[in-house]
């Protein structure tokens, strides 16, 4: 019996990997002979890195890069695919977390440092990039990264734009001689999950800015000044932008991704799973188990659990689903395949509990989802 164990993060409480982990000991709890292998998942948020090189048995390294306001911090990045592909996590090195709450200002915050990190996967020599880049601090549409990458940002007298969203405004051109054409031959794939403009009420600096810090009045000059790049961008490099589904992604790092490196804005859970290497571990399996922390509508169309259970069904594979607790909608996880849903609280336990001892809890929903299959399946 060959049994594959795919979730995502139990966020809050337990990673994609040991969440996999978890419920791979209630899996040989039940079923001792079996094979079972953990492909940890994610859907381009945080944890997008860990899930993909956990899953493919890469290798980090680490950098240090300047963070969101220029403090020294320690990124890291990840090798799979034996050193060709590299995964990197924007929240590594530009991440919100990365920043106390008062000094959190998406005006100064930069994505230079996101810039530094790409650097330094490309000189480890990798060939391709995955690029996950949720949970930032920042609102600059990549500009910080793109100076760190060697391109030049500059206002009406010929001088380098400080770094910050808000500086934008004054962009008057962007000079690309700098910029390493080694880059060209790099494939860089974004793991996307939001589908926002650049700039406007659905735009990066509208919807996520105020999660950022920024004020009413911070919030109209920061869609001002990405509207700006954009414009700059469309003369002086020949893209346009500002339109393109997930442009507004990382406050305008989307854009800046498309726009500096030629990147491709995918999806962000069919790029993970595939990446993770699901499709092969798929072959042969009896059973594929997934799950993530709270299962709503949302899980079935977008999530990491929701594109397993998909490609599942489409090689005939039966699913079950674990979780922390059901939302609204979580039925239609029903059309994907998934047999059965069990909560972790299913068996006598309580939130409270969940929390303080998610693993374990994991660990027994597991025990009860695989006795409950081995009963059907030994009638």
């Amino acid at each position: 019996m060959k049994i594959v164990v795919a979730p995502n993060a139990f966020k809050g409480t337990l990673t994609a990997p040991q969440a996999a982990a978890a419920i791979a000991r209630g899996v040989r709890e039940v079923f001792p002979q079996a094979e079972v292998i953990e492909v940890p998942v994610a859907d381009g948020g945080d944890g997008t890195m860990e899930a993909i090189v956990t899953a493919k048995h890469g290798e980090y390294r680490t950098a240090v890069v300047e963070g969101p306001l220029g403090d020294p911090v320690q990124a890291h990045f990840g090798l799979i695919d034996s050193g060709r592909s590299a995964v990197v996590e924007l929240a590594t090195a530009s991440g919100l977390t990365l920043i106390p709450e008062d000094r959190r200002d998406p005006r100064r915050t930069s994505t230079y440092g996101f810039g530094q990190l790409l650097e330094a996967a490309q000189r480890a020599g990798a060939v391709g990039t995955i690029a996950g880049i949720g949970g930032s601090a920042t609102n600059d549409g990549g500009a910080g990264m793109a100076q760190a990458l060697g391109y030049r940002l500059l206002d009406a007298a010929g001088r380098e734009l400080e770094r910050g969203g808000a500086a934008l405004a004054r962009l008057e051109r962007i000079d690309p001689s700098g910029f390493d054409p080694a880059w060209r031959t790099v494939a860089v794939k974004v793991a996307c999950d939001v589908t926002n403009p650049l700039t406007g009420p659905g735009g990066a600096s509208a919807v996520y800015g105020p999660q950022k810090g920024a004020d009413s009045q911070a919030v109209r000059e920061l869609d001002a000044a990405l509207g700006r790049l954009a414009a700059v961008i469309q003369r002086d490099l020949g893209k346009s932008v500002a339109d393109i589904p997930g442009a507004g992604a990382a406050g305008g790092t989307g854009a800046g991704l498309v726009a500096f490196l030629d990147a491709s804005l995918v999806p962000g859970a069919p790029l993970v799973v595939e990446a993770a290497g699901f499709d092969a571990k798929l072959r042969g399996a009896d059973l594929v188990i997934t799950g993530e922390g709270r299962v709503d509508e949302q899980t079935a169309f977008g999530k990491a659990p929701g594109e397993v259970a998909r490609r599942a069904q489409a090689a005939g594979v039966p699913v079950v689903l674990l979780t922390g607790s059901k939302g609204p909608g979580w039925e239609a996880l029903n059309s994907l395949g998934v047999t059965s849903v069990v909560t972790l609280t299913e068996q006598g336990g309580d939130p409270q509990q969940a929390l303080k001892e998610p693993d374990r809890l994991l660990t027994r929903a597991a025990v009860v989802a695989c006795r409950s299959l081995k009963m059907k399946w030994t009638k």
